[in-house]
């Protein structure tokens, strides 16, 4: 049967090459792709949109399988004449899995990725300090991460600080090998860094930053986590802290960082000297603060916080049990901090949007050691715009927390961990919330079926999560709300969450 003339039209249309159309066109179809997959395989299907993708892609993630031929890796380098952000990944690398890059390697995208601004190394065992010395061709380098990169010294992070001249970011997590500070120095000296952020390295200290000088001018985040040991979270240790000493009270240290907005320090002891904690005062355009298990801090700290940042907007207080004193006849075993910080912060910090709460170490029932109680609490929650609210293991917060909670006009995600003193009567109040959207109930076993009820009569949430609820179950739970996710185990992002994993 022949084909009529129409058809055979119409064929002639379908198989009209890729090649023909616009370039505008092509690059609009890209832009349009977000996954990488579907890039790589659409770029195979004519020359002219591998060309437009090559010369559009901006960012690539390689690793294990990696050709690390210089030959193949130039060609990578021509495929991608635009580069700016490059992630090298080994993690969970063998040696099955072939060889990894190299200090040559390295030297091939250095030298050939003239716009590269972003360099992620991570698991990479074969590079060290060599290797960093040729990031001084990448003169528009501005932000440089180091994960666990075991060869890696001080001596090569001085030579980035020398050489790369635009950084403004630097990132080092794992770098059980950089220990002395000649680096920080130099930076300090230089001031361009805006980003400043170091984790588990062990032979940095904290106290190691107060070197950086006038570097703290311009920097805009900062997070410093020691590495920590395994009984890190629960033991309060022999050492007992002076809970009137006012680390704030002289300004020994003369140093200025006003334009510091992200602080978070974590795992670290400030005693005998202040060390870090001397921020905590110094921060005045500060929006957002985590405090995770810092040792030896007292409401002093907090309250110089609350009057130098009244635009705080974000506070997260990790808590582990500690020993105070201020009299040589008493001493007291408790969380580090008390209402009289509640009361400075409502006071103010009226900009207060989140607020994170979390106690490690203490017993379930109320009163323990906790320092903060359920009337401190509400007026910090009544004199701010609270939006987002995290409670951990926080005993002193009950029905009727829950119950002056659903008149916040606000809050609209609320998460409960091991609160067991809140129960169905506390569910039928925070169902009545104004805004509430998102609700997560973990570990909080004194909340059943009928509580879960409550909140499905209301029918305002969006999402609702339940993990390890034991009285909860899915059929009561899978209705309530548009988006459920319901597990009757503990995960480990929670065992970490509450002090039990991730040492």
């Amino acid at each position: 049967m022949s084909s009529s003339p129409g058809r055979s039209c119409l064929k002639k249309q379908l198989n009209c090459s890729m090649e023909d159309l616009p370039e505008a066109l092509l690059t609009e179809i890209l832009n349009r792709i977000t996954t990488t997959s579907d890039l790589n395989s659409l770029s195979l299907v004519s020359k002219q949109l591998y060309k437009i993708e090559g010369n559009q892609r901006d960012a690539i993630r390689v690793g294990s399988g990696l050709c690390i031929a210089t030959k193949e890796l130039t060609s990578l380098c021509a495929r991608f004449p635009n580069l700016r952000k490059l992630e090298i990944d080994y993690s969970g690398w063998i040696p099955g899995h072939g060889k990894q890059l190299d200090n040559k390697g390295l030297f091939v995208f250095s030298s050939h990725c003239s716009s590269l601004i972003d360099l992620t190394l991570s698991f990479c065992s074969h590079i060290d300090d060599s290797g960093l010395a040729c990031l001084a061709y990448c003169k528009t380098l501005l932000s440089l991460t180091l994960n666990s990169t075991p060869k890696v010294t001080s001596v090569g992070l001085f030579s980035v600080a020398v050489g790369c001249t635009s950084l403004s970011a630097l990132h080092l997590i794992g770098c059980e090998k950089i220990d002395s500070v000649e680096w920080l120095e130099y930076l300090g000296r230089d001031g361009s860094l805006e980003e400043l952020v170091v984790k588990n390295c062990q032979g940095i200290n904290h106290h190691d930053f107060l070197k950086f000088g006038s570097g703290w001018m311009k920097l805009q985040k900062f997070e410093f986590e020691r590495k920590r040991g395994k009984y890190d979270l629960l033991d309060p240790g022999n050492v007992v802290y002076d809970s009137s000493y006012d680390a704030h009270s002289m300004d020994v240290y003369d140093f200025c960082c006003e334009s510091l907005k992200d602080l978070r320090l974590a795992h670290i002891e400030t005693w005998p000297e202040a060390g870090l904690r001397v921020l905590l005062g110094k921060c005045k355009a500060l929006e957002k603060l985590c405090l995770e298990y810092v040792r030896a801090l007292n409401d002093n700290d907090i309250i110089a916080l609350s009057r130098s940042c009244s635009n705080l907007k974000r506070i997260s207080l990790w808590l582990n049990l500690q020993r105070y004193s201020s009299d040589i006849n008493y001493c007291e075993t408790r969380t580090s901090l008390t209402d009289n910080n509640l009361y400075a912060l409502a006071l103010n910090c009226c900009m207060l949007q989140m607020i994170d709460l979390s106690f490690t170490g203490c017993d379930a029932d109320w009163p323990s050691e906790i320092g903060f109680t359920q009337e401190g609490f509400l007026v910090l929650i009544q004199s701010c715009p609270i939006r987002v609210l995290v409670l951990n293991n926080a005993n002193f917060f009950d029905d009727e927390g829950m119950k002056a909670l659903s008149s916040s006009p606000h809050l609209e995600t609320l998460e409960l961990i091991l609160c067991h003193a809140v129960t169905d009567a506390g569910m039928r109040f925070i169902a009545h919330t104004p805004c509430l959207s998102n609700l997560t109930l973990r570990m909080c076993h004194n909340v059943t079926d009928v509580g879960v009820a409550e909140l499905e009569g209301a029918q305002k949430l969006e999402s609702l999560v339940i993990e390890c609820c034991g009285e909860v179950s899915l059929q009561a739970a899978q209705h309530v709300a548009k988006s459920v996710q319901y597990s009757s185990e503990c995960s480990n992002a929670l065992m970490k969450k509450i002090g039990l994993g991730g040492y």
